[in-house]
Order: C-alpha cells, then sequence, then structure tokens
C-alpha cells in the first residue's frame, strides 16, 4: 500500500464542524439529522455523523480565513433554516450539558456500524462535537516535520478552544471532558511521532494488517498527515459557539504550519518539546483552559497559558500579515482577555443553576455570531 500525498502549493484550509440539533423548546438534543438532511436536499457539504443528533458541514478548499468566513456563514445559515422547518435549531458547542449518550441514535451507516461493533462503549459514549482544520503542505517529508513541531502548540489551541466543562448532567471539574471522552478510542489522542514519510506509511501499513484499523480515516490523532488532501489536519479543538473563535483558531491552525514550514525550509530546528512536556501541557489545558500553567524545560520551569499564547501570537503576526488573517489572528488575544466558552457556560450555571439555560446561552452565542458575521 503507497501513500501517496497529494500536496498543496499553498497553505489552502478545510475546516469541519459538527453541529448538535436542539429542540429550542426543551433545549434538549435530538435524534433528527436524517430529516435535516432530507431537508437540506442534494448538498455535499452537510454530512451525518456516528449519532443521529450531529451534523458535519464542510467547507471547499479555501485559500484564506477570509473565504472561510464566508462559507462556513453562509452553510450554517442553510443549515438553521432547514433545522427551523422542523420546529428545530442548531449549535456548535464540544457537549450538551445534560443530554444522554446512551438515548442517542446511532446513524444507519455501514462504516458507523461496524465501529460501533468493534469498539462498543467508547464509541457509543462519543456524543462529542469538534472543530477540524486541514492547511495545505507542499510535500510528505515537509508534512511530516511540520506534523511533529505542531504537537507542542496543540495545548494552546485546545485551551483557546475549551467548552465542554458539563456532561451528562455533572460538573466534570475539566475545561474540555470532550477530549477525555474521545480519548477512549483506541487510535485518537497525542499522535506516535514519525522519523520521515516512509516510517509513517510503514506504521499504517502496520496497524492495517494488524487489523487495529481498515484504512487511515480511523486514525483519530489530535493532529494527523492527510493525504488524500495534501494537508495536516488538526483535531484537537472542541466545537466552540462564537464564529469569531472558530475563525481565530483557523487563522493560528494556517499561521502555526506557515511558521514551522518557515523554519523547516530555513534548514532550523523544529520547536519540537520532549513527549512528556505535551502530554503533561495537555493534561493542563485540559483541565484549566486558559488557566493552565504550562511546561517549558527540564527542570519543569512554567508559563502561565495566557502569557504563553501572547507570545505566540507575535511570532505569528508577520504569518496573518503574509496569508490576510491579522484580524482573526489578534482574536486569540480578545479569547483570552474574555475567557474561553467553558467559562461562559460556568457562569450561565452559576447565575441560573439551570443547564436548559446554558443550553439556550451556547444556542444564542453561535446563532448570533453567525446571523452578525
Amino acid at each position: 500500500m503507497a501513500l501517496i500525498f497529494n500536496g498543496s502549493p499553498d497553505p489552502t484550509l478545510g475546516v469541519e464542524c459538527e453541529l448538535l440539533l436542539i429542540d429550542p423548546k426543551t433545549w434538549q438534543v435530538v435524534n433528527r439529522v436524517p430529516e435535516l438532511l432530507e431537508v437540506l436536499g442534494d448538498v455535499d457539504w452537510a454530512k451525518p455523523e456516528l449519532l443521529q443528533c450531529i451534523v458535519e458541514v464542510i467547507t471547499s478548499p479555501c485559500r484564506t480565513v477570509a473565504e472561510v468566513k464566508r462559507e462556513l456563514a453562509d452553510k450554517f445559515r442553510k443549515v438553521e433554516a432547514a433545522a427551523n422547518q422542523l420546529g428545530l435549531t442548531t449549535t456548535f458547542v464540544a457537549t450538551h450539558p445534560t443530554a444522554l449518550w446512551n438515548e442517542m441514535t446511532i446513524t444507519e451507516n455501514q462504516r458507523y456500524m461496524t465501529l460501533v461493533n468493534k469498539m462498543q462503549w467508547p464509541a457509543r459514549r462519543a456524543m462529542i462535537m469538534g472543530l477540524h482544520v486541514h492547511v495545505g503542505v507542499k510535500t510528505a517529508e515537509k508534512a511530516i516535520a511540520i506534523f511533529n513541531a505542531l504537537t507542542t502548540f496543540l495545548p494552546h489551541l485546545l485551551a483557546l478552544s475549551a467548552a465542554s466543562p458539563y456532561f451528562m448532567g455533572e460538573e466534570t471539574g475539566l475545561a474540555s471532558c470532550r477530549i477525555k471522552v474521545f480519548e477512549a478510542m483506541p487510535t485518537a489522542g497525542l499522535p506516535q511521532r514519525m522519523l520521515n514519510w516512509a516510517e509513517f506509511q510503514r506504521f499504517m501499513k502496520t496497524l492495517i494488517h494488524a487489523g487495529a484499523i481498515q484504512s487511515i480515516q480511523e486514525i483519530w490523532w489530535d493532529v494527523r498527515p492527510h493525504p488524500k488532501f495534501g494537508t495536516i489536519e488538526i483535531r484537537i479543538c472542541d466545537g466552540t459557539p462564537d464564529l469569531d473563535d472558530v475563525l481565530a483558531l483557523v487563522a493560528m491552525s494556517q499561521c502555526l504550519v506557515c511558521y514551522l514550514e518557515e523554519l523547516y525550509d530555513s534548514g532550523e530546528e523544529l520547536p519540537i518539546h520532549k513527549y512528556w512536556f505535551i502530554r503533561e501541557n495537555k493534561w493542563r489545558a485540559t483541565r484549566w483552559g486558559l488557566d493552565a500553567d504550562i511546561v517549558h524545560s527540564d527542570d519543569g520551569t512554567t508559563r502561565n497559558m495566557r502569557e504563553d499564547l501572547e507570545k505566540l501570537v507575535r511570532a505569528l503576526t508577520p504569518f496573518a500579515v503574509q496569508q490576510n488573517c491579522l484580524d482573526e489572528l489578534k482574536h486569540v488575544m480578545n479569547i483570552v482577555d474574555r475567557g474561553g466558552s467553558y467559562d461562559r457556560q460556568r457562569a450561565v450555571y452559576r447565575k441560573t443553576n439551570r443547564f436548559e439555560a446554558v443550553t439556550e446561552s451556547v444556542v444564542n452565542e453561535f446563532q448570533n455570531s453567525v446571523r452578525h458575521a
């Protein structure tokens, strides 16, 4: 099996968002995505997910974040209009605060049925919604080098996007419980570090031959090379309900790839932290979000996530200018100053003591941000 990396000459963008279908009378999740897709008609940008309460919205390959914004806003509005015809609404958030996964319906699709039969409980309880960002890369070898280095920055992207403090009616104590639910899948979580493209190909062959996966589609790492599209796909981000926040994450993803590509092309060492640093920092972002103190050196020296993000935005600013996404990258600091979705959800619950109010707030936040895009 030869894995051909269909490289992209430019850092193109492709974005996937998993939206949740909600009944606005009760603020509960509904299993009616098949009906929603019927109303939408024959479109190739809205697809069923594992559970019938989740619909995936995807962009075409875009050159700029501004193009992503136009596509997402247009498609989100079309999905919402279709949902409204069914008396429903939508939001983009990593978990619903009270929904029970064992009341959700599995999509009648051979791939999903096979997955659930194989994975059992970890797959059935995966009622979680994420943001996936593809960034185009020129060559396979460059993709592996950048893929390895991107792991250093996964905790930063998770902290910014964290939007899942609640699960099944429980305060989890985490900024992102979605990431812990997803890590139960055997091929999810932090990726293996690869020496080069040949090693990546050998590893994929081994997994397929061993029956661990049927195809590369079943590698659900937090970041992965995507040979078919010629991209690196960043998968660690929670679904988060403010479209401006989503675009900031897309801009940061694109700028990180451009920054690492420039280092690679100039023969400089890429900033790859030790594996235990990354693992610890990911946990701290999972637990404390933007309030995390992350590890920076062998002696255990730490730096506050907000401070580190400020330094990172400064480093990425020339690349944001180059890629025409400076305003979107600057919005990262608005998230840092305002707090993430997990903060806002908790504030609503403290004020109301009602999970329904939390769901209403993330629906309204999502719809207002799309309306004003």
